[in-house]
């Protein structure tokens, strides 16, 4: 007697349209989260770790590189946010081809959002009244004002926060113009060229825009900080451009190995819907 098999229903039921019962078995709304949920992670992340300016070389034990870059002679620069820049790349080329404009649009205004959300909690928190222990307890750590430390480096943060919410959105709405132009060139073929196209044109904003408002105008403003000089903005925006160029070249085969997966996982013909439904 011929055994049945389930497996097709299980994996149509899996990728059909979901009910409110069956929401998170979803498979495409069970992607869209896992992508969103990194992406928007990766954006507040970046947000607090972005203050350090760190030197390339002397990080990992190196000979200074010593390139004379707009008058900045030593060790390469670059801020530490910019290290979480390849999983914006990856996420936001993934959201684009299967989720489309509508997709990447949506979480780029719930990530500035949340950044915004994120600057107002800081901002208060700086006005919160130190305890007196607290505010010398590290003394001994070489910190004896930590109402000081906490306001100047979450101070310079909030900078970053106002940079960032400007040139992300720039960035990411560039990208998504540029990604789909191309697509409509190229069809589904040149995968390589999309991303990596998308990303340097939209990066290029992105390099510069959070520099200038993180570190040159917003300081130049609330006085709360040293401002960078344009020699320094342009070395530091320079390096963390010609990175970003990098990465996105070395990480091409990483995204193909990802689309592969993807469409195993959402099903060939799920998989081509939804590509289709995101081009247009």
């Amino acid at each position: 007697m011929k055994q049945r098999s389930d497996a097709p229903a299980t994996e149509a039921a899996a990728t059909a349209t979901p009910n409110q019962s069956d929401l998170i078995a979803h498979r495409p709304t069970r992607l869209f989260l896992i992508l969103a949920g990194f992406f928007v992670a990766n954006a507040l992340v970046a947000e607090f770790i972005g203050v350090k300016i760190f030197a390339l070389e002397d990080t990992f034990g190196w000979e200074r590189f010593n390139f004379n870059l707009f008058g900045q002679t030593g060790a390469l620069q670059f801020s530490a946010g910019v290290l979480l820049w390849p999983i914006v790349f990856i996420m936001t080329d993934l959201i684009n081809e299967y989720y489309g404009k509508r997709g990447i649009r949506l979480l780029s205004y719930l990530t500035v959002g949340l950044i915004f959300y994120a600057f107002v909690v800081i901002f208060g928190a700086i006005g919160l009244a130190p305890a007196d222990w607290w505010q010398g307890q590290n003394a001994s750590q070489g910190v004896p004002d930590m109402q000081s430390a906490f306001s100047v480096i979450l101070g310079q943060g909030q900078l970053i926060i106002l940079g960032s919410l400007a040139a992300f959105l720039v960035a990411q709405l560039v990208d998504v113009i540029i990604f789909h132009r191309i697509k409509k060139v190229t069809g589904e073929s040149r995968i390589w060229l999309r991303a990596t196209g998308s990303t340097i044109v939209s990066q290029a904003f992105d390099s510069f825009v959070v520099l200038f408002i993180a570190f040159k105008l917003g300081p130049s403003i609330a006085q709360t900080v040293e401002p960078w000089t344009w020699s320094q903005l342009f070395a530091v925006a320079v390096v963390q451009y010609t990175y970003k160029f990098l990465m996105a070249v070395l990480l091409t085969p990483l995204l193909y190995v990802l689309h592969d997966l993807l469409e195993r996982y959402l099903g060939r013909e799920t998989a081509a819907e939804m590509k289709e439904r995101a081009a247009r």
